[in-house]
């Protein structure tokens, strides 16, 4: 083995110290890993849901080093396709056979189901001590990521979630340039997003069509209450805008869009949210378009600070709410209009915006500028100290903290913090229209809805237990 203990704690302390300041959460810190594989030890993956993303990642961690021992999925089809790439792989249907017949061979876990599935495989897999990647959103519940978060801790494996865009550099330039102090003391954070892009606001088909002779529609509910099968309803894609299966335009997107500004702005437990305004309530799914509010109080320095969510397709006939002409005016001078999603953080001396789902790319204007100019060459940003490491690549970052102890910049101790701080959106929505929800984030709950109770976690359906 080419990596000795020492030299992974070396590598590890090094990482530590030019991170424990530049991640922008308050009350995280860096998990430790019980066991590091080394640098020549075979790394053995099974892949839960393989299909979409999972297609992706079962890909990327081959590529970076992992032999691909099983492959999952309750679609057959799905699992034909992947084979064919991974001919030793042992197949199966259900993840949770998977892990009680060869979870001895398996160190480590991918996990990209819908939604609804995450939290269970994930928490199944960790409590059998496998190290995991978890699609982003990391859980559908504010419980599951709660309880995600401990696990991941209490089990000491390496985590990473799938949120791609924390390997980009403009993410975390922009972090270290706002907590620099280039734009003040933060005030308001204002986020958009141009989904949905499937269903929603409607209401649940009736009736019921045949199940497919390739689909096992009972494991593909897992966890969720049982339904029955209609065409193109719910499965491949459709099921993000479904309560029961999804989290939303909030939950899809924000684990991209509110990422850096999370981070740059030590955001923590928000004590209010409310749904503000949405359009079309329905019993089942989630709106077409919503406006929410965030509110942060003081922490490590930093004043109280507003954040505000907007989501709605622009090709939709409903138009979808997005920030004012007031907040956003330098954007639609420099662009000529809104994105279709973005991130804008002003702050008392100038503002940082970053264009696009994943923030590769960010923008500053100081107080008193027309336009916007590239944050990477602005004038007020060139002396900030680069302080926190670059990214190997996203996967890459997983299987090193799996070899050497490296934390992946957004392993579960800040990932189902982020998840859980969104999540609560998601409850807003449930609770209404118009309604503040005070929150005690400690304490996972609202101090004066205690209806909102009923959302923060799910029952599952026996054998499907977390």
């Amino acid at each position: 083995m080419k990596t000795t203990k020492n030299q992974n704690s070396i590598t590890r302390r090094r990482f530590l110290g030019q991170t424990s300041m530049a991640v922008g959460t308050a009350g995280l810190f860096f998990p430790y890993v019980g066991r590091v594989l080394g640098a020549n030890d075979r790394i053995n993956v099974a892949c839960i849901g393989v299909g979409g993303k999972g297609d992706s990642d079962s890909s990327d961690a081959a590529r970076s080093g992992g032999t691909i021992v099983a492959l999952c999925d309750v679609d057959s089809n799905t699992l034909d396709k992947k084979s064919k790439q991974f001919p030793n792989a042992q197949r199966f249907h259900d993840y949770r056979k998977m892990l009680d017949k060869i979870g001895k061979d398996i160190d480590a876990v991918t996990v990209s189901t819908p939604d609804h599935n995450h939290g269970v495989a994930s928490i199944r897999a960790m409590k059998m001590g496998k190290h995991c990647f978890c699609q982003k959103p990391l859980v559908q519940t504010v419980k599951e990521a709660r309880m995600m978060r401990q696990l991941a801790n209490e089990k000491k494996v390496a985590t990473q979630m799938g949120n791609q865009g924390s390997a980009e550099s403009g993410v975390r330039r922009a972090v270290e340039v706002v907590q620099a102090g280039v734009i003040g003391k933060p005030l308001e954070l204002h986020v958009w997003s141009n989904r949905p892009i499937w269903p929603s606001a409607i209401d649940r088909p009736a009736g019921k069509d045949p199940v497919p002779n390739t689909l096992d529609w009972d494991l593909w509910l897992g966890p969720a209450a049982f339904r029955p099968y209609k065409k193109s309803a719910y499965h491949p894609f459709a099921w993000r805008g479904w309560f029961d299966f999804g989290t939303g335009a909030l939950g899809d997107m924000a684990c991209h869009t509110v990422n850096m500004p999370f981070r740059a702005l030590k955001l923590g437990y928000p004590n209010v949210v409310e749904c503000e305004i949405a359009s079309r309530s329905y019993p089942e799914t989630f709106s077409k378009t919503s406006r929410l509010r965030f509110e942060f109080p003081e922490r490590e320095g930093l004043p109280p600070l507003k954040f505000w969510w907007y989501d709605g397709s622009p090709g939709d006939a409903l138009k979808p709410l997005r920030p004012g002409a007031e907040v956003s005016k330098e954007i639609i001078t420099t662009q000529g209009k809104l994105p279709p999603s973005g991130a804008l953080i002003i702050g008392d001396k100038g503002k940082l915006f970053s264009p696009d789902d994943y923030g590769a790319k960010f923008f500053l204007a100081m107080n008193g500028e027309e336009k916007f100019q590239d944050g990477f060459k602005h004038d007020a940003a060139k002396g900030v100290a680069e302080s926190i490491p670059r990214s190997p690549g996203h996967m890459n970052e997983w299987f090193r903290m799996m070899k050497e102890g490296v934390p992946a910049y957004s392993n579960f101790d800040i990932a189902a913090y982020l998840t859980e701080i969104i999540l609560l959106g998601c409850v807003a929505l449930r609770v209404g229209e118009g309604r503040r929800m005070d929150w005690d984030g400690p304490g996972m709950k609202s101090t004066n809805l205690p209806e909102a109770a009923r959302f923060v976690s799910r029952k599952n359906r026996a054998g499907w237990e977390a």
